[in-house]
């Protein structure tokens, strides 16, 4: 592939890897791995099958909490995507949420081939607390991430220059350099030539 930045890229070839429920069990990898994260039900699987051009890759699910292990997916035969489980207010146990959140915490602070984290946050909302403390989580422990703003195609005129800007105010609150944030719809593909420019060109 041509990954000049004034070509549109497209992926032709995306094949599923498998799906973890233990770190340890993953398997170790030297090509560089892009993961996607955010509360549950923002559109993770969705956004990895526009990306892909492949609508059944990553399986979706209207149902909060579909997720619950670690998937990998080969892109081009170059790098990996990982579609991680959500978190927040899914609709499974106590004791689940917590094995969410150890798996993602050991993930995110041991996978040693991780590139970038991208976290999605839902614009047709603001922006939860819960978002703001992973976010700030991320920044104290080093993980190097962006964010993306799922399901934009929900926003008209100027609501979504509005929320960009609400989204930066807030942030602004707690970092002095905001992270690069994209805006996303798996609806109508807005944003993909972008992500996809920052991920095979970065």
């Amino acid at each position: 592939m041509d990954y000049r930045m004034d070509k549109s890229i497209e992926i032709a070839h995306a094949k599923f890897m498998g799906s973890w429920e233990k770190n340890e069990q993953l398997p170790e990898i030297s090509k560089p791995e892009f993961a996607f994260i955010g509360r549950s039900n923002v559109g993770k699987s969705s956004l990895i099958n526009m990306l892909c051009n492949r609508k059944g890759l990553a399986k979706t699910s209207g149902q909060p909490g579909k997720t619950q292990s670690i998937n990998l997916f080969d892109i081009e035969s170059a790098l990996i995507f990982c579609d991680l489980p959500g978190y927040g207010y899914a609709k499974v146990s106590k004791k689940l949420r917590e094995k969410f959140s150890r798996m993602i915490s050991h993930y995110l602070k041991n996978r040693a081939n991780l590139y970038c984290l991208f976290i999605l946050i839902d614009l047709r909302i603001p922006m939860q607390q819960i978002d703001l403390d992973f976010i700030d989580w991320c920044g104290e422990n080093q993980i190097p991430f962006c964010l993306i703003g799922t399901k934009s195609d929900a926003l008209k005129g100027t609501k979504l220059d509005e929320k960009i800007v609400e989204m930066e105010q807030q942030l602004s609150a707690t970092w002095a350099e905001l992270p690069p944030i994209f805006v996303s719809s798996s609806t109508n593909g807005a944003g993909k030539q972008a992500i996809l420019n920052y991920i095979f060109n970065n």
